[in-house]
């Protein structure tokens, strides 16, 4: 399973042309137009995080992918950020990786200007509407992304908060 901070939608697209992955996402993406089709084609896993009896459904199927060979990944911080910062991890799905005896893989995630200044421009966050963040990632010149694969974290043993803080703790001091 891997894990990775979230500053816009070109993450997926950046993350799958290193790896094919299956996405895990708030059901809201679904509705999206253009992304939601493509998301849904693609595989992924949707959470309705406005019921609390999804997160043990959510899990289930989550840890049958893992078992079945599937490279899942999963964004723990819910939402974007701007990449300048990373929210705190929920991280109720890394159960999933626990009980499939499965490996977490961090990926610290930041979009660089030339001068290796942080690039909010491809930042799908805050009031940003997507048809905005669209024209301006399109109208960059030499987006960049930077995609650190870091050290694996065994969830053998592991309780789901010690796996949740480890991998946010391995990203935010790689992208210190």
């Amino acid at each position: 399973m891997f894990v990775a901070n979230h500053i816009s939608w070109s993450d997926i697209h950046a993350l799958n042309s290193k790896i094919a992955l299956r996405f895990i996402a708030k059901s809201e993406i679904r509705s999206w137009p253009v992304f939601g089709y493509l998301v849904e084609k693609a595989n992924t896993l949707f959470i309705d995080r406005s019921k609390r009896q999804e997160a043990g459904k959510i899990v289930d199927i989550t840890a049958a992918s893992l078992i079945s060979g599937d490279n899942l990944c999963f964004f723990p911080e819910g939402t974007t950020t701007d990449g300048q910062q990373v929210l705190p991890f929920k991280g109720s799905v890394l159960q999933a990786a626990i009980a499939a005896n499965s490996r977490i893989w961090p990926v610290a995630i930041r979009y660089v200007n030339i001068d290796g200044s942080i690039n909010t421009n491809m930042a799908y966050a805050g009031e940003t509407s997507l048809i905005d963040s669209m024209h301006l990632v399109v109208k960059q010149k030499n987006a960049t992304v930077e995609l650190h694969f870091l050290n694996p974290i065994d969830s053998t043993g592991k309780d789901r908060r010690h796996l949740t803080q480890a991998a946010y703790d391995a990203i935010v001091t790689k992208l210190a």
